[in-house]
């Protein structure tokens, strides 16, 4: 059986791409265009929910991000009908992904999100490169 995916954080983590005082760069490119997609109509969404990138992806803690549960509207989501139907997720979780609301400020979209990431990529802050380090500690599983 698949591992449980848990709710989501209290708060986006300070390095979450949907958090408007997030720097610009922390991410790659392909993870920035993953937010775009969530933004399409239901059937043409990605089928998997988009989880923390604070844990491994081979953890048994997957969580879904926080920022992502708050940007998106959780009832259109494909990603969320799908993990409660395949047993990723319970209907606790889903409820409680439906109902998020953020404590801090996100970008209105997925696409607005990625635009704002992107903008940094060639050319990363201080603060920006202070995040990438602080994610490459805790993130074992990235090269």
């Amino acid at each position: 059986m698949p591992p449980v995916i848990r709710p989501p954080a209290p708060r986006p983590c300070e390095s979450c791409p949907y958090r408007c005082d997030v720097p610009a760069g922390i991410w790659a490119r392909e993870e920035y265009e993953k937010l775009r997609r969530y933004d399409a109509d239901t059937p043409s969404q990605p089928p998997r929910v988009f989880q923390c990138h604070q844990t491994d992806a081979d953890s048994d803690a997957l969580r879904v991000c926080a920022g992502w549960a708050g940007c998106h509207e959780g009832a259109g989501l494909l990603a969320l009908r799908l993990a409660v139907i395949d047993g990723t997720m319970d209907s606790t979780t889903y409820q409680e992904v439906i109902e998020y609301e953020s404590p801090v400020p996100l970008f209105s979209s997925g696409n607005e999100a990625a635009a704002h990431g992107e903008a940094g990529i060639d050319a990363p802050s201080e603060e920006a490169r202070r995040m990438i380090g602080k994610i490459s500690r805790t993130r074992k599983d990235l090269v």
